[in-house]
């Protein structure tokens, strides 16, 4: 991680700054959310730029894939895929209001992301399905297709929205971070700052 400080009031600490999220996280992210926007609001289903921005999706998910496995610290499945353990440690504490802060993917939002991950696979496979002679016209691909997409709408919908609520009670402008990669360095009971302080 990089570290770097963030200009603070005279008379005040600078917060110290770490570049988190690696250019292909941040190029995957917002590719993703422009084309899945486009091809839900924009683009007219089975033309040929629906169907061509959704081989370009599918193309991003694979790398990302790759990316999980071989890319830094915090792109890495193994480093934010959480356990059912811990997965529901942070539920209880995030029912309370006092889940803790991740520098990189919290649990929830891990999870959300893998959701999103498979939401955009089946998207992509049952899109490409209705091209094919096997299971042109079939009805229950075109129904998985839009249950698919209309899921997908509705789980970036709920993603925005925690995003938003973590930014506040955080104080962490989240989205902005997502575009410049940087985030507030794990201090105090962070969950971070309690692993690598031996406290985790």
């Amino acid at each position: 991680m990089t570290l770097e400080t963030q200009t603070a009031p005279s008379g005040t600490v600078p917060a110290a700054r770490v570049v988190i999220w690696d250019p292909v996280v941040r190029l995957f992210h917002w590719l993703v959310v422009t084309g899945v926007a486009a091809n839900l609001f924009f683009l007219e289903e089975g033309k040929r730029a629906h169907r061509w921005t959704g081989y370009a999706i599918m193309a991003l998910v694979g790398i990302r894939l790759v990316w999980g496995i071989v890319g830094t610290r915090h792109a890495r499945f193994s480093d934010f895929v959480p356990s059912p353990n811990r997965l529901w440690s942070y539920g209880r504490a995030l029912i309370r209001g006092r889940e803790p802060r991740y520098v990189g993917h919290n649990p929830a939002g891990a999870i959300m992301m893998v959701m999103l991950i498979v939401l955009l696979l089946l998207t992509g496979i049952s899109g490409w399905m209705q091209e094919l002679d096997a299971f042109w016209g079939v009805e229950w691909v075109r129904e998985l297709h839009g249950l698919a997409a209309n899921a997908i709408m509705v789980l970036a919908g709920l993603h925005a929205a925690a995003a938003i609520v973590e930014s506040i009670r955080h104080r962490e402008n989240l989205i902005w971070s997502m575009m410049t990669g940087r985030k507030r360095a794990a201090s105090g009971d962070d969950v971070d700052h309690a692993l690598t302080s031996g406290r985790g």
